[in-house]
């Protein structure tokens, strides 16, 4: 007999898959709030279907998106309009980032399928003075801080699915569809390598497994 927790899984994932929503961009509108209101150059390491370029073309001047993915990326072209001031390439990071300065620098749900302190220090080394570096991350559960908020993050996960399909099924949408990975960083060496890299670096554990780091360019 399955077992009632094999049971609940099964059925979340059932619940899940017929009513997704983006975690990744649930944090989109607080990055815009951690950004100056206008900036000259943007650049987003794993843009995926170009979701958060496009947003950040309403703060800077020019963006440029990257990605591994070709199809993601001709996507994020064609959902993007020919007037917006946006920029995408297929590139890897941190070998193919673009050799000029950037103003921003978002990394969203990407960096745990990077070298982690070589990709920091590609971003530190790419943003100009005075610039903002804000990565939304996804760690290893370890400590109880993070399995609670694990567990917090259930319910409102739900709650979240509903509110944002109203209650109906709905199609995964295309910056959904890129393939995933578990993290294998803790929290803890994510805070410690980063700080190191990136000294005054905020990091901050988050709901729906994810957390934030900002760091300004002094």
């Amino acid at each position: 007999m399955t077992s009632p927790p094999h049971r609940v899984l099964r059925a979340l994932e059932s619940f899940h898959a017929a009513r997704p929503w983006d975690h990744n961009a649930h944090f989109h509108r607080w990055i815009l709030r951690r950004l100056p209101a206008r900036a000259g150059s943007a650049l987003d390491v794993g843009c995926g279907s170009g979701d958060l370029a496009r947003l950040l073309a309403t703060r800077a001047d020019r963006v440029r998106g990257i990605d591994a993915d070709p199809a993601i990326t001709a996507r994020a072209r064609e959902l993007t309009p020919a007037t917006a001031p946006v920029t995408y390439a297929v590139a890897d990071a941190p070998t193919g980032l673009p050799d000029e300065s950037f103003d921003v620098i978002t990394c969203v749900a990407v960096l745990h399928h990077l070298p982690f302190t070589e990709t920091l220090q590609a971003f530190r080394d790419r943003l100009a003075p005075g610039g903002t570096l804000v990565v939304v991350g996804v760690s290893r559960e370890q400590t109880p801080t993070d399995h609670l908020l694990g567990i917090v993050s259930v319910p409102l996960n739900i709650v979240m699915a509903l509110v944002r399909n109203r209650g109906r099924r709905a199609a995964r949408p295309a910056s959904m569809t890129a393939p995933t990975r578990p993290a294998d960083m803790t929290f803890s060496e994510i805070l410690r390598e980063a700080c190191a890299v990136l000294p005054g670096a905020r990091l901050r554990r988050r709901l729906f497994w994810r957390y934030t780091l900002v760091w300004r360019h002094r």
